[in-house]
């Protein structure tokens, strides 16, 4: 098991868990709430096989990761991230972020540039913003956030429960798409996570990052699904591509918010079309 101390709380270390498989092209994968890593079982073996080194860690308060009770703040997120690229010296490596992995991407090259990431891939991601403002009427009411808020401070398991009904749309997908096994598979790993970083991770996701859009100036690829209930297409994924200059967007046609999970083969094949071949691409140094 390997991990990075990325800061300290009092006098333990908080540090991330990560995995680092394969070689060739460096591509760091970011998970999404409120899973972990391993939620990236659809595509690790696909870019593994098109010859990448994949990298995937677990967000402070989640998974194997510690949970601390303070850092839950795309800075501080960003921040870890950097850690980590520095602590495997990375060069020339590709980003993906699923939900708010998204978020990470946009942050970290907002505050630390583009120099070493060759392409940017966000997948049901949470920018450009999500919550409604005079400067910004395609958001959400920010009043739908507050109510996530009181719901898991009231129960976290009850709405995790009902979450993950509308994380994979399961009225639509359960049995065909996506089994009650992995949806309580997904609960499992939500029930896991650390209650305040459930909790502390929700003001996250009406972060403003139009100005970290502005700055990537890499190849950027961002994929939503259309019926996402959780990121709405609209608000979200639609804007994404149009803020990053150059940007492709990638509709997934009825597609959930885990398009990674229920539309994996779609996911998988785009990604791999825009990621290309790894072996023998400049790799990160180890």
């Amino acid at each position: 098991m390997a991990y990075v101390t990325v800061g300290k709380e009092n006098s333990t270390d908080i540090q991330l868990y990560y995995e680092d498989h394969g070689s060739g092209h460096p591509v760091i994968l970011i998970h999404g709430y409120p899973l972990n890593g391993a939620s990236w079982e659809k595509q690790v073996p696909v870019l593994l096989s098109a010859g990448h080194r994949v990298i995937f860690y677990d967000r402070r308060g989640f998974g194997k990761s510690s949970h601390p009770i303070t850092g839950y703040n795309y800075d501080t997120f960003a921040e870890d991230l950097h850690k980590l690229i520095h602590h495997l010296g990375l060069r020339e490596f590709s980003l993906v972020g699923f939900s708010m992995g998204g978020g990470e991407i946009a942050r970290y090259i907002g505050r630390y540039g583009s120099q070493g990431v060759s392409k940017a891939v966000i997948i049901g991601g949470v920018p450009p913003y999500l919550v409604k403002a005079a400067d910004n009427p395609e958001g959400v009411d920010g009043k739908v956030f507050e109510g996530i808020e009181k719901a898991i401070k009231a129960d976290r398991y009850v709405f995790f429960a009902e979450f993950y009904k509308n994380f994979y749309n399961t009225d639509v997908f359960l049995g065909k798409r996506v089994s009650e096994q992995v949806v309580q598979a997904a609960f499992n790993l939500a029930a896991s996570a650390s209650s305040i970083a459930s909790l502390a991770c929700v003001p996250t996701w009406i972060e403003d990052f139009r100005n970290d859009l502005a700055k990537i100036d890499v190849p950027t690829l961002v994929i939503h699904g259309e019926a996402d209930r959780i990121v709405p297409f609209s608000a979200a994924g639609q804007r994404t591509a149009k803020l990053v200059k150059g940007a492709r967007l990638v509709a997934i046609k009825d597609g959930p918010h885990c398009v990674i999970w229920t539309h994996a083969d779609e996911v998988n094949a785009v990604l791999s079309e825009f990621l290309g071949k790894g072996a023998g691409q400049a790799a990160g140094a180890r």
